[in-house]
């Protein structure tokens, strides 16, 4: 079967077999489809979808043009995936708390993407922390520690990695249908047996209305499960940040503020517990929720949680003691500054996409694909929605590295705040559940 008989059936909208699909994610991986070609079936599955059989299709021939891991634990092996938002670092804090509970947590990561943050970029704040390591290290890791969060390797998924940058260019990155499979195509190659998927809706993230995130979580459910992975998700709200701060070392610090058990970050704590619990429970770890919970929440109190978190940077280059002495191990920006309330009243709404740009302005995210980050700025100490505040209040802290950063930030964060004179209440952090069933 020739590369333009396949587009040509595309074309006219008959369905590929699987060999066919096969063919065409092997000639994305070894370069014999060109770019011309690649763009065509982007823009062809972009404009007329996939069925859900070619949707599983997809995603397996990406996923097996590649390094496909197995595992021999004495416990499942799972995983998270967010879609991504502002504050969210619950990976930092869910894989240790899993491997905790007898999970083995393989987490497969990225960097920040437009006004998001990146596990990757977070985790390299902490002064030699590897995200780049070989196969091997990798799955000493996970099998000696419990949990390791890296980067994907040059060997996982290459027709995934290919065409993700054809999509790029050819302004078909939003396809349902080319998400599903890009996502899932690393995460199986992981050799995961339960995924517990987290599809943020509101301001703050990539998809702002629930029926569009809704559509996206269902196909990934369907997909995952299809593919043999047993795989549920969660619709949450990103209307505001997930942790009290927005930024790489920031960040950091409000997920040892849990994993320490301290108070000061219940949001973050309550979306990984609610998280961890779903995926405890897909993993057959626990059949009741209640349990799930009381285990995760005795990881924190005892420590263990966080003496697997500090392990797991030891292990991949960071230092054996950063857990008693992280201050010591995380950039801290050279200018902190409140950034005050406007006006009196209730917290109605925050912007959060400007949330998430203005710390790409102060240099903690980036404009081009090899800008250097600044891993010390962002923003802290956020009121939340339906917090009453007085005009001249705190509504965060800017951290920056120069005035001339923080009048910038303050242009921003002018237009993200939203006041009523009247009570107020914050949306529900949990949306909806999606099973396999539902």
């Amino acid at each position: 079967m020739s590369i333009p008989i396949i587009l040509a059936k595309m074309r006219e909208q008959v369905p590929l077999d699987k060999k066919e699909i096969q063919e065409f994610s092997s000639g994305l991986a070894d370069e014999s489809v060109s770019d011309a070609q690649a763009a065509a079936f982007a823009m062809a599955v972009c404009l007329q979808g996939l069925s859900d059989r070619e949707r599983v299709d997809l995603t397996l021939a990406m996923r097996d043009t590649g390094n496909i891991r197995e595992w021999d634990l004495s416990g499942p092996v799972i995983d998270k995936h967010s879609t991504g938002g502002i504050g969210d670092n619950v990976s930092l804090i869910i894989a240790p708390i899993l491997a905790a509970s007898g999970a083995y947590v393989p987490m497969i990561s990225g960097r920040g993407l437009g006004h998001t943050g990146g596990t990757l970029d977070k985790l390299e704040s902490i002064s030699g922390y590897r995200t780049k390591v070989s196969e091997d290290e990798f799955e000493r890791v996970v099998s000696d520690v419990g949990c390791a969060i890296v980067g994907a390797g040059d060997g996982i998924a290459p027709a995934d990695k290919r065409l993700y940058a054809i999509r790029d260019l050819t302004g078909t990155v939003e396809s349902i249908d080319l998400i599903t499979s890009s996502i899932l195509s690393k995460k199986l190659a992981a050799g995961l047996e339960g995924l517990i998927l987290d599809v943020k809706v509101g301001s703050g993230a990539f998809m702002e209305e629930i029926d569009q995130a809704r559509e996206l979580a269902r196909s990934l459910v369907s997909v995952a499960n299809g593919a043999g992975c047993r795989t549920s998700a969660l619709l949450t709200d990103m209307n505001q940040s997930v942790a009290s701060s927005a930024g790489n070392a920031l960040e950091v610090k409000s997920a040892l503020t849990v994993l320490q058990n301290k108070p000061g970050e219940e949001r973050l704590l309550e979306l990984t517990l609610t998280l961890g619990s779903s995926l405890l429970i897909n993993a057959g770890i626990f059949s009741d929720e209640n349990k799930a919970r009381e285990s995760m929440e005795e990881s924190l109190s005892s420590g263990k949680a966080a003496e697997i978190f500090g392990s797991m940077v030891a292990a991949l280059g960071g230092p054996n003691d950063f857990i008693e002495r992280s201050n010591e191990y995380i950039p801290v920006a050279g200018n902190i500054l409140d950034f005050p309330s406007p006006r009196s009243g209730y917290l109605k709404a925050v912007n959060g996409r400007i949330l998430g740009l203005t710390v790409i302005e102060l240099g903690g995210g980036r404009k081009k694909a090899d800008d250097i980050l600044n891993l010390s700025v962002g923003l802290d100490q956020f009121v939340r929605i339906g917090d009453k505040v007085e005009q001249g209040d705190p509504l965060l802290r800017i951290h920056a590295s120069d005035y001339q950063d923080i009048e910038r930030a303050k242009n921003l964060l002018s237009e993200a705040f939203q006041f009523s004179e009247n009570p107020v209440e914050s949306n529900s952090l949990i949306m909806e559940s999606i099973t396999h069933e539902s």
